[in-house]
């Protein structure tokens, strides 16, 4: 799916977020995985200083965190990367 349409689920309902679409769009917001401390997955990005945690649970990402993403997003206007 594309980026832009994944996105457009992501704000439209954050129930039933494959756990593997959350990681794209955070990858496309420029997120980098930096490391995997049991389910967490913490993310990085290289222009603000908190971090990223994903849980996947039964295959989707939690709705709560995909929130916390969604606000990060928007606080420090980061915009989504074409490629």
């Amino acid at each position: 799916m594309k980026k832009r349409k994944l996105l457009q689920k992501l704000l439209s309902d954050t129930k039933d977020v494959r756990f593997c679409e959350a990681l794209a769009v955070a990858e496309a917001f420029g997120f980098r995985l930096d490391r995997i401390n049991g389910s967490y997955h913490i993310f990085v990005h290289p222009d603000i200083l908190e971090l990223l945690n994903l849980q996947e649970l039964k295959g989707n990402a939690k709705p709560y965190q995909i929130n916390q993403m969604l606000e990060l997003v928007e606080i420090h206007n980061i915009q989504l990367r074409d490629s």
